[in-house]
Formats: structure tokens, C-alpha cells, sequence
């Protein structure tokens, strides 16, 4: 029988709504932002550093261009809690911080009453909201805003929604309807689940109703497109004269697929992004890629990681990089270069004065490929903050030289040279070329390098150091460091200007693995090792 007793103690079901957020959110969020931009970071050091006071009045208009753009989507398509609406606010409001990073200070007259030097674009983004097939009734709906006359939409996002044929001829018209107006196009992972005969034809559509259209940006990464998609795309791609940035990654992008690229984009003197991570590009792709880089004198990020390049793909993109003299971000990861790909990559560096974030790891590079990229990289006046080497088969024979090059770049930020074999000794000689510098770093991975006891200790105190105010990551996680060596660990960086919190995870680490290494630093090699140290040119 029910009681009031158990009756008063049903539960109850509470809903939470995300959207719209509180006047309070939103003014700290715009506080947040005014932060954020007239902080010194890699772009005020290129674009210059905003006044505070500018900076104030920039986040403001920041804020509530993200936040129209991120209601309007939730009035169209509400969710319920409205986390799309949210994750839309966030996205657009990062973007546009960017715009303004890279644009840098107005010019004093026009910080008050003035329209911005660059004004804010406005987006129309349909990614937000579930994943989903798309039928002709269904776009129509979506797409109303865009078919409204005098609209002034500029960039457009139908990223996470599989477009039919039906679809896309609904979406034809309109898209030609806005080609005098467009300048970002991001058309990613917009033909998922659709058979490969029905996709090609979804890209016909677009392309034609795209054609001419004076994009800087176009992203047609995620959708599988192989040669012929590319060529699906052939009239879109082939009327492209003032692209800035470029998209296709995970794209299916063979030799084939690299060749019709390199000739349908007709002129890239104006491209400052390239993009084509995760494609099966192997040696002969990397070659046609290579024409496109020739042709690309104003190139600032070029990432090529993951797909699938050799030796002689590897040099041919080295040699190739010479003409990008205002290359700023470079990734190769995950590639197949080996020894003589990564020299002909140390002589390009040489040749690359602004690069400021270097990703280099998986490549096989070895000690000798690692020594020249190195040595290239000590010579130079990079304004480095990036570094990334892991996964190279770096032993401790090359970190002297690894060391002088880490201690001539004393404006790294992130330093990733994990999976290695570095060893305590080698950790021992970076955590000493790293303490009495390096006042910007936040982040050290030495994860998975076979180190010890006394290795540990040393990064430690190299992140805990006086002038690291910044530091926010050590990861020595799968080394094999005693329980003993841990407690130290902590309690050098407890007693450091960082709190222990800074330590990453250690649930890989085999407390039991030490091995006779961590004794013999300790003991009578530790003088072999501080004689290597002296040889060390540490910039101060």
C-alpha cells in the first residue's frame, strides 16, 4: 500500500537548458576573448599586439556575431537543451577571434566609430545540428535563410548532413544565387552514406552552381573523393584564382587523385593553407603535390601528414618547400621518410626563416636524420615554438646535439620527443638544457623513452624551474620510473612555481623496470654526463 512517505519521495525529473545562455555568461565570455587578444601570442608577434581597450570593443562585437549566428541556428532547428546552439557559439566566436588575430590593430582613427579593418563575416552553418540524410523537403527548410533576398551570408558550412540528388538540386539554385557574396566554402563530409554513382553527381551539382565564385576558402575534405571526385569538383576547382586556403584531408587522395589537383587549381600565388593530411598520396602523389607547392610562393601552413610518402616523395616535397619562403607551419607526420629524405629536409630548413611550428614526427628520421634537421635547425634564426620529433628512433648518441638545438631555440613552447629511445642519460642532458631557459614552455612530452629514476628527476626540475611560469604538461608516462623516483618527481614539482598538477598520467609506467641505467647515472657515469652538459651552448 503507498504512503504519503512514499509518495513525497518520488523522483523527479529535471531538465537543463544550455540555451540561450545568462547575461552573465555572455559578459564573461566576452571578458574571456578581450584576454585572449590583447595577450602576446604568435600572431601579435607577426600582426601586432591589440590595446586592451580595442581589444574590449573587438570581443564585444565578437561575441554577439557568435551568439546571433548560434541562435538564429537554434530558432531553425531547436535540439531541445540546445548543446548544437552552444557548440555553434563556441566555434564561430574561435573563428572569428582568429580573423581578428590576424588582422591585427586597426588603425588608430578607426578603433572608435569606424567600421573594423576587416569586418566580421557572417555564417550560415548547418553542421550543428544530428547527423543526417537529407531529402529534398528537408533542405528546402534548411536553406530558406540563404534564399532570402539581400541576405548577407558570406560563409557557408553544410559539413555533417548527407546531401541527396534531390537535395542538391534544391540547394543548386541557391548556392548560384549567393556567388557574388560567398568567400568560405566548407562542403566537408556532406555526401556520407551515399552510394559512390549518387555522390559524384551531388558533386556535380555544387560544383557548377559554385563555379566562379571568388572563394578564399574551400574545404571538401572528408568525403572519399579519390580522382574522380576531385574531378567531380573540376569546375568549382579549375575557376579558383583567389584561394587562400584549401582543404582535403581524409579524402581518398591517390597518385591519381594528386595528379588531376595539381592540374585543375590553376593558380596558387595567392594560397597560404594546404591541407592534406590522411590520403594514400604515396611517392608519386607527393611529387604532383610538389608542382602545386612550386606554384604557392606565399605559403604559410603546408601539412601533409599521414599519407602514405616515401623517400623520394619525401625529398621531392623538400625540395619543392624552398620556394615557400613564408612558411610558418610545416607537419609531415606520420610518413615513411627515412635517413635521406629527412637531410634533404634539414638543407630546406635552412632556407625557411619564419618557421615557427615544426611537425616532424613518425618519419623514421633516425639519429642521422634527426642530427641533420637538428643541426640545420641550430644554425638558423627560427623563432621556433613548436618542435615535435617523436617516434624517430632518436637514441641517446644524438641528444648532444638534439640539446644544442633545443637550447638555441629559446622560444619552444611545446617540445614532443616521445617514443624514442632516449634513455636517463639523454633525459638527463635535455632536463639540464632545459632548466636555466626556455621561459615560455608549457609543454614536455617524454613519454615512452626508457626512462629511469634520475631522468625523471632532472625533467622535473627543468619544468619546475623559477622562470617557467607558463608550464602546464609533463608527460613521462610509459617509462619505466620507480615508485621512489615518482615521489620525487612530485615533490620537485610541489616545491617548484608549478603545482604537481602538471604531471600527466602515469598508468603505463612500469615502476618495476628500472634497470641498471638509473644506478650507473648516479654513480660514475654522472661526471661523463656533466662534461657532455659543458659542451652545451645554452642561451640565456
Amino acid at each position: 500500500m503507498e504512503t504519503a512517505t512514499t509518495q513525497s519521495f518520488q523522483p523527479r525529473t529535471f531538465s537543463i537548458k544550455l540555451w540561450p545562455p545568462s547575461q552573465a555568461t555572455r559578459v564573461m565570455l566576452v571578458e574571456r576573448i578581450a584576454k585572449n587578444l590583447s595577450t602576446e601570442s604568435i600572431f601579435s608577434r607577426k600582426y601586432g599586439l591589440l590595446t586592451k581597450e580595442e581589444a574590449t570593443l573587438d570581443a564585444k562585437e565578437i561575441e554577439e556575431a557568435g551568439f546571433a549566428a548560434a541562435n538564429e541556428h537554434y530558432e531553425r532547428e531547436p535540439d531541445g537543451d540546445g548543446s548544437s546552439a552552444v557548440q555553434l557559439y563556441a566555434k564561430e566566436t574561435s573563428k572569428l577571434m582568429l580573423q581578428i588575430l590576424k588582422r591585427g590593430p586597426k588603425p588608430k582613427k578607426a578603433v572608435v566609430g569606424e567600421e573594423p579593418a576587416i569586418p566580421l563575416q557572417k555564417v550560415f552553418d548547418i553542421s550543428g545540428g544530428k547527423r543526417a540524410f537529407l531529402d529534398a523537403q528537408e533542405a528546402e527548410e534548411l536553406l530558406k535563410p540563404l534564399a532570402e533576398e539581400g541576405n548577407a551570408y558570406t560563409r557557408i558550412c553544410f559539413s555533417n548532413r548527407s546531401f541527396g540528388l534531390d537535395a542538391a538540386h534544391v540547394a543548386g539554385p541557391v548556392l548560384e544565387s549567393l556567388k557574388g557574396q560567398l568567400t568560405e566554402v566548407d562542403l566537408s563530409d556532406f555526401v556520407a552514406g551515399r552510394p559512390e554513382e549518387e555522390a559524384l553527381d551531388v558533386m556535380r551539382v555544387f560544383s557548377a552552381a559554385l563555379e566562379g565564385t571568388a572563394l578564399r576558402y574551400l574545404n571538401l575534405s572528408d568525403n572519399a573523393l579519390g580522382e574522380k571526385g576531385v574531378r567531380a569538383f573540376a569546375s568549382l576547382l579549375s575557376s579558383q584564382g583567389e584561394l587562400e586556403e584549401l582543404y582535403l584531408m581524409n579524402d581518398g587522395i591517390s597518385e591519381e587523385a594528386a595528379r588531376a589537383v595539381a592540374e585543375l587549381v590553376p593558380s596558387t600565388e595567392k594560397l597560404k593553407v594546404l591541407h592534406f593530411h590522411n590520403n594514400m598520396t604515396g611517392d608519386e602523389g607527393a611529387v604532383a603535390i610538389s608542382e602545386i607547392l612550386r606554384r604557392s610562393p606565399v605559403l604559410e601552413d603546408f601539412r601533409c601528414s599521414s599519407t602514405r610518402v616515401d623517400s623520394e616523395g619525401g625529398i621531392a616535397l623538400a625540395e619543392a618547400l624552398e620556394t615557400c619562403t613564408r612558411l610558418r607551419k610545416f607537419d609531415l607526420r606520420d610518413n615513411m621518410f627515412g635517413v635521406d629524405a629527412g637531410k634533404a629536409l634539414s638543407q630546406t630548413l635552412e632556407k625557411l626563416p619564419a618557421i615557427t611550428e615544426l611537425y616532424l614526427s613518425y618519419l623514421n628520421l633516425e639519429d642521422e636524420g634527426a642530427v641533420a634537421v637538428c643541426k640545420a635547425l641550430e644554425g638558423s634564426n627560427l623563432p621556433l615554438t613548436v618542435l615535435e620529433m617523436a617516434g624517430n628512433d632518436i637514441t641517446a648518441a644524438a641528444v648532444p646535439v638534439l640539446c644544442s638545438c633545443i637550447s638555441s631555440k629559446q622560444s619552444i613552447v611545446k617540445l614532443n620527443l616521445s617514443e624514442n629511445e632516449i634513455k636517463d642519460g639523454g633525459a638527463v642532458l635535455i632536463g639540464k638544457a632545459l632548466e636555466s631557459g626556455h621561459p615560455q614552455l608549457r609543454e614536455l612530452d617524454m613519454s615512452s623513452n626508457s626512462i629511469g629514476r634520475a631522468g625523471a628527476r632532472c625533467l622535473a626540475r627543468a619544468v619546475a624551474a623559477s622562470n617557467k611560469l607558463e608550464f602546464s604538461l609533463l608527460n613521462i608516462n610509459g617509462n619505466a620510473i620507480s615508485e621512489e623516483g615518482i615521489d620525487e618527481v612530485r615533490e620537485i614539482l610541489k616545491s617548484g612555481k608549478n603545482s604537481v598538477s602538471v604531471l600527466g598520467p602515469l598508468d603505463e609506467n612500469d615502476a618495476e623496470g628500472e634497470g641498471e641505467e638509473e644506478e650507473a647515472e648516479e654513480g660514475g657515469d654522472e661526471g661523463e654526463l656533466e662534461s657532455k652538459l659543458h659542451q652545451l651552448n645554452v642561451e640565456q
